[in-house]
């Protein structure tokens, strides 16, 4: 290579930088700005996203708690409504029992089906016999 290419050469080289400090580094600046600001973009996308997404899900989880609640809202009435018949049956029990009257039929029934069982097998018995 020559001096003079060699000055031209750096020459170019100097010429380079000179535009580079000039307007290569603003270019620069401006293409990190639309980068940051594209990835902010992305970001934001992102988050509205996931928002959007964990909206739907409490709304989800808010109608599954609304009919749990319901559900046991029934279920806590009819156990009340099975308490009182409950109730009224172990109040009727205890006025059945509680007349003396009544303890004297409930007794009276009980020996008439001792008789009946009893008369039963005697004649079973009987003809057992006889036929046997």
């Amino acid at each position: 290579m020559t001096n003079k290419d060699n000055r031209s050469s750096r020459s170019s080289l100097v010429d380079g930088f000179d535009s580079l400090e000039e307007g290569g580094l603003r270019a620069s600046s401006s293409y990190s700005r639309e980068i940051n600001e594209h990835d902010n973009d992305k970001a934001i996308e992102n988050l509205q996203d996931r928002v959007s997404f964990l909206k739907r899900l409490t709304g989800d989880i808010h109608e599954e708690v609304e009919s749990h609640n319901q559900l046991l809202d029934r279920v806590g009435n009819k156990m009340d409504g099975s308490r009182g018949v409950m109730m009224g049956t172990m109040d009727r029990f205890k006025k059945v029992f509680e007349k003396k009257s009544a303890r004297k039929t409930c007794s009276l029934v009980g020996y008439f089906t001792l008789a009946f069982i009893f008369i039963y097998y005697l004649i079973r018995m009987l003809g057992y016999f006889t036929l046997g």
